[in-house]
């Protein structure tokens, strides 16, 4: 499903929003009341902002839950996707903005507890960064060899909702390719031109010493007579 519609995506633009996205990703279906218990906000809060995601497709009702009083919400199967045109460029940035911070939030507050966690979780988590020379073909082609490296685990939610029994964690992956602004590399001279450079140097040099040398004979000459 392809979003397009400004409102919608506009939507997303919420920290919250974006965290029951996650949570229900993690968790799977679930209760407002129970979003906020695991969120640590109040119940109408997530109640009004999943009411919101669900109309423009975001989540969708799950059934009713346990005590059958309050509906559930899950993510739909078919996860949307947006599309955005060059008039929308100011609300990409707001959109992109708002999920950089809450993925610096995160990695800073996982760097600031990182030893608590177990040995075996240190060594499987962390943080990676790197710059290398690319073509914009080739950072394309990082882009989806990443997403298909990720693509056999997003599947996995339902599965760690014991995380106690399967061993399994949820794990936040980010992902940010972001080019070098302002960096110019020369290039090394070659050969040839490296020794026509000495040669034209040393040319330069021989013309004042000749001219030194001169001027020295003559005046010592001048002193003979």
């Amino acid at each position: 499903m392809e979003i397009t519609d400004p409102r919608a995506i506009r939507a997303l633009a919420h920290p919250l929003r974006l965290d029951l996205l996650e949570l229900l990703a993690a968790s799977g279906p679930a209760t407002a009341a129970q979003c906020g218990r695991a969120l640590g906000i109040p119940q109408a809060n997530c109640s009004f902002h999943l009411r919101q995601l669900a109309r423009y497709g975001y989540v969708e009702e799950a059934g009713p839950g346990a005590d059958r009083r309050e509906r559930q919400w899950r993510l739909p199967d078919e996860r949307p996707a947006m599309r955005f045109t060059a008039a929308e460029e100011t609300l990409r940035r707001q959109l992109e903005r708002t999920v950089v911070e809450r993925a610096l939030a995160a990695i800073l507050e996982h760097a600031e507890h990182r030893e608590q966690e177990p040995p075996e979780w240190r060594a499987g988590t962390g943080i990676v960064s790197a710059v290398t020379a690319v073509t914009a073909e080739e950072a394309g082609e990082i882009e989806r060899k990443w997403q298909e490296l990720l693509a056999p685990y997003l599947s996995r939610s339902a599965e760690a909702s014991a995380p106690e029994q399967s061993g399994l964690r949820h794990i936040r992956y980010f992902m940010a390719a972001t080019p070098l602004t302002g960096v110019v590399v020369e290039a090394e001279p070659s050969a040839g031109t490296a020794e026509e450079e000495e040669e034209e140097e040393g040319g330069a040099e021989e013309g004042p010493r000749e001219a030194a040398t001169g001027r020295a004979a003559g005046t010592k000459g001048r002193s003979r007579r």
